[in-house]
């Protein structure tokens, strides 16, 4: 029981980087285009993530039960994918590379999956990585970019005679929905993932025989069939609200200054295009990069402005970061987990 709270605390403070780490993926267009100070924008965000995060459980199925064999899990492997995930949530953080947390977690949870089970097979590729994780991870960031891009034409050629100042006023009123909305949308997706970690740990606890002999008080650690617990959405819920409330300011900068210079409509056209893609997918249970969304969808809302416009030196290195986070995390997993059976843990 005692490693269970360990992989417990892990999993909490994984919620709480991933807050931190992401928060640019909220807040980052609202402050660039200072509709919002900082600190107000981190307010609004973290009430919004909060919302999202107890709004539904489909994503957390996925992660808990839909993409490794959860027969073969247990507190180790756990415990591992959580540690490879923050190790580059951290490492990506202090480069002010907007990468992704759930590709992060899912890779070390794939690799400390392979490393118990000593075979391949324990991953679950037709139905759960393929269409839930790869494919995602190409199409989610098409949407993103190709959305913003014919969003935003739209909106120049529907406001084409409208005065500048009239423009920019309006869409600094819109921008706090559309802020929202991608706060909300990201605390559905991405506060799930964690909740799906915790329910495996629980469920594999469970089937293991770990929370035998439990006083009665803690009986709610025992889950003998896969679910998530009111307590575990709840938690997740307020650490991730609590991660974000503290910024993420090197990604923000990032995200919000480096990338492309935006102004109130370039800003509520990305928002508007991600919360749209991350709430569908949120809804299908489909565990996408809230990172990879917005990122696309700044990069196409740049683009429409003009191609010149996006520094695409940046989006590089950006998207270098993207395409090691599976393969990293996933060995850094696998290696954990040797070593501490190598350990004897």
């Amino acid at each position: 029981m005692t490693f269970f709270f360990i992989v417990l605390f892990a999993a909490l403070v994984f919620e709480y980087i991933n807050g931190f780490h992401d928060s640019a993926n909220a807040i980052a267009t609202v402050v660039s285009t200072k509709v919002l100070t900082p600190r107000s924008a981190v307010a609004w965000a973290a009430c919004w993530n909060l919302l999202g995060a107890l709004s539904g459980t489909a994503v957390a199925a996925t992660v808990g039960k839909g993409l490794v064999d959860a027969s073969v899990v247990n507190m180790t492997t756990v415990l591992c994918a959580l540690i490879a995930g923050i190790a580059w949530n951290l490492a990506t953080w202090w480069l002010g590379l907007p990468s992704s947390s759930s590709h992060a977690l899912i890779g070390g949870l794939c690799g400390a999956a392979v490393a118990t089970a000593g075979k391949w097979e324990v991953l679950i590729w037709s139905s759960g990585l393929w269409p839930k994780v790869v494919k995602p991870m190409v199409l989610s960031p098409m949407a993103g970019f190709f959305g913003g891009l014919l969003l935003m034409w739209f909106l120049l050629f529907a406001l084409q005679r409208a005065r500048p100042v009239m423009v920019s006023r309006f869409f600094g009123k819109a921008q706090l929905a559309s802020a929202g909305f991608m706060g909300f949308s990201h605390g559905s997706n991405d506060a799930q993932k964690t909740m799906g970690i915790i329910a495996l740990a629980l469920f594999t606890g469970t089937q293991s025989g770990a929370f035998k002999g439990l006083p009665p008080w803690a009986g709610f650690l025992r889950t003998p069939q896969f679910a998530v617990e009111k307590w575990v959405v709840v938690t997740c819920a307020l650490t991730m609200a609590a991660g974000t409330a503290a910024g993420g300011w090197r990604i923000i900068r990032t995200m919000g200054h480096k990338m492309v210079k935006l102004q109130p409509i370039h800003g509520f056209a990305a928002e508007t295009t991600a919360a749209v893609i991350l709430h569908t997918t949120a809804t299908l249970g489909i565990p996408v990069s809230t990172t990879h969304v917005i990122a696309t969808s700044i990069m196409g809302v740049g683009a429409a402005k003009r191609f010149s416009a996006v520094k695409w030196g940046l989006v590089g290195h950006i998207v270098w970061a993207w395409v090691l986070t599976l393969p990293v995390t996933g060995a850094i997993g696998y290696a954990l987990v040797k070593l501490l059976v190598a350990l004897g843990a």
